[in-house]
């Protein structure tokens, strides 16, 4: 394990790069995980703008484990053998400038039914 990000206030954009190097981008695919259906009620009841939402609630990903890809598989087994929901989101790459970000890419599926 690399790192690791507890979604709290900040949303993905918030809590995501405090666990990675400067220098670095997590590229999350929203396309790989499912949002449980209370973050569209709230976008669609609140008329919340995707990035808002983004910066707000965790849209289903409680925690965001950074680990090598070679590790991937093993981890994910653990934790799947411990009881926890394990998706393969994206990943960690070189970015611009010097502090870490978080890019998610294809966030509007996540309000897709």
């Amino acid at each position: 394990i690399k790192g690791i990000a507890h979604i709290t206030g900040g949303g993905l954009p918030g809590n995501v790069p405090r666990c990675l190097p400067a220098g670095t981008r997590a590229r999350l695919d929203a396309r790989q995980w499912t949002a449980p259906p209370v973050f569209s009620w709230l976008r669609e009841v609140g008329r919340v703008p995707t990035d808002d939402m983004l910066r707000t609630f965790n849209c289903g990903l409680g925690m965001v484990v950074v680990v090598a890809k070679a590790d991937a598989a093993n981890v994910g087994h653990a934790l799947a053998d411990a009881g926890e929901t394990v998706s393969e989101v994206g990943v960690i790459e070189a970015a611009p400038g010097e502090e870490a970000d978080c890019l998610v890419e294809n966030a509007d599926s996540l309000w897709r039914s």
